[in-house]
């Protein structure tokens, strides 16, 4: 069984993103390295419930999208294709964390799978 491990919420003016989500629900953002990319905590980690990211807009209806904790992503890309789901973004590496890829299910959603490898470069 696989469960969602983060989401990605895409926006095209970070600062009044961050303001906006600090402000309503009191997540906590740190940018992750030199990436135009920022981690959000949405609470304390024993509690029920995923921490995700921010990312900046590459396409003016970029979807949310939730990913999912896979074992073995290169099955996971094979059970999706094989009950016709579609790859929108094929295997790449998230140096230091694991390996993902995004599907798009049969009625159109976008969803990412990640491999969990410390060695992936």
């Amino acid at each position: 069984m696989a469960r969602p491990i983060h989401f990605e919420i895409p926006v095209s003016d970070p600062d009044k993103a961050i303001a906006f989500y600090k402000g309503v629900f009191g997540w906590t953002f740190s940018q992750w390295g030199e990436e135009k990319y920022w981690l959000v905590t949405t609470g304390p980690n024993e509690e029920p419930g995923i921490n995700g990211g921010m990312l900046l807009k590459r396409a003016p209806n970029q979807p949310q999208a939730n990913t999912i904790g896979v074992a073995d992503l290169d099955a996971s890309i094979q059970a999706v294709t094989a009950a016709g789901g579609t790859i929108a973004v094929p295997r790449m590496p998230i140096p230091g964390i694991g390996w993902l890829a995004y599907g798009i299910d049969p009625d159109g959603n976008l969803f990412g799978m990640m491999q969990a490898d410390a060695e992936a470069k």
